[in-house]
């Protein structure tokens, strides 16, 4: 996911629910992959679940079963982009300015891939999927500016990170694929003289989008009081 980064100079702020028990889970696998597994391969694994995602949510609207390849292109995903920087200290074999590349360009080619493959889906609008994935990109651009001003890299938001969105996602695809009425329903509604019609998934994604959009906002308004404070305005003498 976007949020992962191997800026090892950078303070890793990571404080998402499953944060602990999966740091121990990724040692232990790191621990016991064969020689020939290596940081880079896992990352293009990691970016396979990607293209598995984005296959399943497309397949998905000439069979709605299809989301079950998409759950499980989220677990490929997971294994790949999040152990890849695992098994590197875990080796010690970083290679920090090499690795931070690579996963940055690798994460925003995922994150397409996954946005537009829903977008595509019938099952959401597509403007409301790029809407949201474009939102997302200004969140991940902000922790980008700093881990390069500050050394501070920020990889969760309100105890949530990329495994817990990877979670609710396969929840959200199994009750999809489960519950026909909830992939069937449909709130049409009129608002400034245009007809609008929302499926279950367009309205979770507008919560998504509401969601980020706040923490987004909170979020530079503390940076720019916090680097006003690093940076004062210097008066003429």
């Amino acid at each position: 996911m976007i949020m992962g980064n191997k800026q090892e100079d950078s303070v890793r702020i990571q404080t998402s629910v499953l944060n602990a028990l999966e740091k121990k889970v990724l040692i232990w696998l790191a621990e016991r992959q064969p020689a020939w597994v290596t940081s880079d391969l896992l990352t293009y694994i990691g970016t396979f679940g990607s293209v598995l995602i984005a296959a399943g949510y497309i397949l998905a609207g000439w069979n709605i079963h299809f989301l079950w390849l998409s759950s499980f292109g989220f677990i490929v995903n997971w294994y790949g982009d999040s152990l890849d920087g695992t098994l590197a200290r875990v080796r010690k074999t970083q290679r920090p300015v090499y690795g931070y590349y690579i996963d940055h360009t690798m994460d925003v080619i995922n994150e397409l891939l996954m946005f537009v493959g829903i977008g595509l889906s019938g099952l959401m609008h597509f403007s409301l999927a790029v809407l949201v994935l474009v939102v997302y990109l200004m969140l991940t651009i902000n922790v980008s500016i700093n881990a390069h001003l500050k050394k501070e890299f920020r990889l969760t938001y309100a105890g949530l990170g990329p495994t817990e969105f990877r979670i609710i996602m396969v929840i959200v695809n199994s009750l999809f694929a489960l519950i026909r009425p909830l992939r069937e329903f449909v709130w049409n509604f009129t608002m400034f003289s245009h007809a609008f019609e929302l499926s279950a998934l367009d309205c979770i994604a507008i919560v998504i989008l509401l969601i980020l959009s706040i923490i987004y906002l909170t979020t530079i308004i503390k940076d720019t009081k916090e680097y006003a404070i690093m940076d004062p305005l210097k008066k003429d003498k």
